[in-house]
């Protein structure tokens, strides 16, 4: 049984009581909501007649289903703009604060609430999106949850939930140029599988993590759910301290002394005891990008495809279905496959440091013929700075679009959606089957700056031949 750890630390603070059967009922300090998991929630919340128990702790904005090239009102889609209608009507009505279309801080959930500050060290946060493990990369302790739970948040500000178990993952040596925090975490869940998780809430330290910067922390964080672990996080450190330094509007400055010592309070022990330990050397990481349905099905960029017969027993049958799917064939290189769409976003790569890694690669290139490539920034914030920068003119005059931000093409429920069999090159989190918008569109996730390599290529290449140095 893991004790000293931050998880433990966290849970026990936030612990309000214990439950039959062993569960407990865990205080949740901060609430995120959106438009697609909240009015199931809210609507049960009106048939018992009751009100949100603190809404000031319940923040809300709007990303899954909106459009990216126009959000004029109404939407096109009369189920999306319901939906936003129904998420504006609750969150007045209810007293809770809502970062709207062109309110200056709308964006995909797990991307505003960071540069808000309001993801902070100690914390228990929740939101009804699985991904909600990036705000992990604050040293909180945040979890997806669904609408059912949803609405118990909004009515206790607490949840019933289970302890975890502890595993470490220790990142020794360094990442090489050219490889970045999404081959990392797709090396670990590829290492680790996309069950190797269940029951546990992964701590990612060590070298190769302590040098990251917080928009490659979240990146770990978010995808930890892609390996089965109910939630991610990272020691908070002066990197973390001097990114909420910057984002942190209600920590006024007599109070920051306070605060650095309570968040300093909750890291690991360095005599922490963990359930599970595994330890990864980062500098054997290559560009990492995945090939079959699952965020496990990976493998560098100068591998062959495997093999199903010789895999391990429990991988082969996903492994041929993942082919039949895929129209891939076993035993050939990954590079060199085509590509129909490029699609760099998401709520694991959509922040701002992903765009400046995309743009460094197609400056002064141009995007293949044949090719659909766009970029898709995680936020309003986000977008402003890049164009502060001249991001989204160095896209276009390589041949990208520039669109509004959301979730876009990540999952299909906007109109940004995968045709027929095209496959993509993604920055997003999953290559489900139709996870993109198509029943038989294929998807393969990799870094922003492989996309942007690919785009270029018209097919998979290693982004490390357009990088200087190399």
């Amino acid at each position: 049984m893991s004790s000293g750890t931050l998880y433990d630390k966290v849970w026990d603070l936030h612990r309000i009581a214990e439950l039959p059967g062993g569960g407990s009922q865990l205080f949740i300090g901060l609430h995120l909501i959106h438009e697609v998991t909240s009015p199931q929630a809210f609507a049960a919340l009106a048939e018992k007649k009751l009100k949100v128990c603190c809404p000031e702790r319940t923040i809300a904005t709007v990303d899954h289903i909106v459009p990216t090239i126009s959000q004029q009102r109404p939407f096109a889609d009369p189920l999306a703009e319901e939906m936003l209608s129904t998420l504006e009507k609750n969150c007045e009505e209810h007293q809770i604060k809502l970062h709207g279309l062109h309110s200056g801080n709308q964006g995909i959930v797990h991307v505003i609430a960071p540069e808000l500050g309001l993801s902070q060290p100690g914390m228990t946060i929740a939101c009804g999106d699985s991904h909600t493990s990036t705000h992990g990369a604050f040293g909180a302790i945040a979890f997806g949850i669904g609408t059912s739970q949803v609405r118990d948040v909004l009515a206790s500000q607490s949840l019933a939930m289970n302890k975890l178990k502890v595993r470490r993952i220790w990142v020794d040596g360094q990442l090489k140029n050219g490889v970045y925090a999404k081959d990392l975490i797709l090396h670990v869940i590829r290492r680790l599988g996309v069950k190797g998780g269940v029951g546990y809430a992964y701590e990612f330290a060590g070298p190769a993590i302590e040098v990251l910067s917080m928009e490659e922390r979240m990146t770990i964080c978010n995808m930890a759910i892609e390996g089965g672990a109910r939630c991610g996080y990272i020691n908070p450190d002066e990197t973390t301290f001097e990114y909420l330094k910057k984002h942190t509007q209600e920590i006024h400055k007599e109070n920051w002394g306070k605060a650095l010592i309570w968040w300093r309070s909750i890291c690991s022990n360095p005599n922490a005891i963990y359930d599970d330990e595994v330890e990864i050397n980062a500098s054997q990481i290559a560009p990492t990008i995945t090939w079959g349905i699952t965020p496990g099905q990976g493998i560098g960029i100068n591998e062959c495809l495997p093999i199903p017969d010789l895999l391990e027993e429990n991988e082969k049958a996903i492994a041929k279905e993942a082919y039949r799917y895929m129209d891939l064939k076993p035993g050939k290189p990954i590079t060199g496959t085509p590509i129909d769409v490029c699609f760099i976003g998401s709520c694991t790569n959509g922040r701002l440091s992903d765009l400046q890694a995309a743009a460094s690669i197609v400056k002064g290139r141009h995007v293949a013929k044949d090719v659909k490539a766009f970029v898709v920034p995680g936020s309003e914030q986000v977008s402003k700075e890049a164009k502060r920068e001249g991001l989204d003119k160095i896209f276009l005059n390589s041949g990208f679009e520039w669109r509004e931000p959301g979730c876009s093409m990540c999952l299909a429920m906007n109109p940004d959606r995968l045709e027929g069999s095209q496959i993509s090159a993604s920055s997003s989190n999953r290559n489900f089957k139709g996870r993109q918008g198509s029943a038989n569109g294929r998807t393969l996730l990799m870094s922003p700056a492989m996309v942007a390599a690919a785009a270029i290529e018209g097919s998979i290449t290693d982004v490390r031949n357009f990088i200087s140095g190399n």
